[in-house]
């Protein structure tokens, strides 16, 4: 008599599901201050990236975390809060969190459906963006979201089309080659014929860690500043091997700011190491993070050389996403050259823009823009005085002043000796003329 091998097969498929997708326990009570997730997964060299992925696309800033792996199994422990430091009550937000950990190894990036994608890398310059933007607005093409870092005098940029007639993505190969022909000529400029790039991206890849890879690709760590910074979030990184157990441990100390442990891992898994163990502790003083890495092949690192640029890619990815300069948020209803429009203001003004985050929602532009003056200084408040009421009234605010306008007002105090001229030196109007645009006062002159 043959026995029907069926159910045995479907149980062993099940038992297969059960042991690589994560068990997820999200606790409120244990912790007094922050809510307590924990994942418990079979052992898989990506889930600890994909993991912190999720939570900082969900707006949520781990406070501290273990990770450990031993063996076949992954044992991930991350305290979070809400931007404003508080536990996590709503119930949808937990829900979200256990299906997307749950679901981890099932999951992908979102696509951008109906959209054209496009990244450029190249020498960041003045008014760069605004020429980026003005040829795709020649070109008849819309662009609905955008993201754009620069560090070390690089930049780079990934944009998502459409065809503004069509409203579709752009599937002409002939108008694809025009616009890869016409933004490379602007990227590589009057010297930088070799490494400016442009490429229309068909892989589907989480925004910022793509942005990561063509960095980290562009060599931006292994480049000397063009301009002045202000980097608030330089850090301390120390690497030393630990032979007992044959692991490289890596030691940062860094200003916190959201985001932060993504960008620290997404550069350790692009780099090719696996992180085995670690620990993060957040105070108001700072960030702490230490790993225990080893290359993908078991081995720890093996040379002073590869310590150094570990070392030099690491402080790069903490530093792209700190922002440089005025932090500028426009609001406008939407409309075709809008963007070249806007960002022509920016470069008739000498500002440069050092970060931008794009974004199109119901008709409306919601974008946000860090500028600087041409050399990394701050931009003297006349000047965005001006470019505000050139853009429009209302439509672009201030909405950070950052910390070198701070230096910069106790560098004029020390000169002056006056409190009140260096704090309006600093701050100027651009204080006043938010109030007004807010009505709070009837006059901002």
């Amino acid at each position: 008599m043959q026995m029907d091998r069926k159910p045995f097969l479907e149980e062993y498929e099940k038992l297969i599901v059960r042991m690589n997708t994560p068990r997820v326990m999200i606790d409120n009570a244990g912790c007094l201050d922050a809510t307590r997730i924990m994942i418990d997964s079979a052992r898989n060299d990506g889930i600890l990236l994909e993991a912190i992925q999720v939570l900082t696309d969900l707006n949520l800033s781990i406070k501290k975390g273990y990770v450990s792996s031993d063996g076949r199994w992954n044992m991930d422990v991350f305290h979070v809060t809400n931007l404003d430091g508080n536990k996590l009550t709503d119930g949808s937000i937990i829900n979200c969190i256990e299906q997307s950990l749950g679901t981890i190894h099932r999951t992908r990036s979102k696509s951008i459906d109906g959209m054209t994608t496009l990244e450029l890398t190249g020498t960041d310059r003045v008014g760069l963006l605004s020429e980026v933007f003005a040829v795709l607005s020649e070109l008849n093409c819309d662009v609905v979201e955008s993201k754009v870092w620069t560090h070390n005098g690089r930049i780079a940029a990934i944009i998502h089309l459409k065809d503004c007639d069509s409203r579709s993505p752009i599937e002409d190969s002939k108008k694809i080659d025009r616009i890869e022909a016409r933004l490379k000529n602007v990227l590589k400029g009057d010297n930088d014929i070799k490494s400016a790039k442009t490429l229309v991206s068909i892989a589907v890849t989480h925004t910022e860690r793509r942005l990561h890879q063509m960095m980290f690709a562009d060599r931006d760590y292994d480049r000397t500043p063009i301009m002045k910074t202000n980097c608030r979030y330089s850090p301390l990184i120390s690497v030393q091997n630990c032979s007992e157990k044959e692991y490289s441990v890596v030691n940062i100390q860094v200003k916190d700011r959201p985001k932060l442990l993504f960008d620290v891992v997404c550069t350790l898994t692009d780099m090719q190491y696996v992180v085995f163990h670690a620990t993060i502790n957040t105070t108001e003083d700072g960030a702490y993070l230490e790993f225990f890495i080893r290359h993908i092949d078991g081995t720890p690192i093996s040379s002073e050389a590869e310590k150094q640029r570990v070392i030099m890619c690491l402080k790069s990815a903490i530093e792209r996403r700190a922002s440089e300069g005025v932090r500028l948020e426009l609001f406008k209803p939407d409309k075709p050259g809008l963007l070249a429009e806007v960002t022509r203001t920016f470069r008739e003004n000498a500002m440069n823009v050092t970060q931008a985050e794009i974004s199109t929602k119901m008709g409306m532009a919601l974008n946000i823009f860090y500028v600087t003056d041409a050399v990394g200084n701050p931009v003297d408040s006349k000047v965005i005085d001006s470019v505000m009421d050139r853009i429009g009234s209302g439509y672009l605010t201030v909405k950070e002043l950052p910390l070198m306008y701070h230096q910069k007002a106790e560098n004029d105090l020390q000169t002056t000796g006056s409190l009140g001229g260096a704090v309006l030196f600093a701050l100027g109007s651009l204080v006043r003329r938010n109030l007004y645009s807010l009505g709070l006062i009837k006059s901002y002159s």
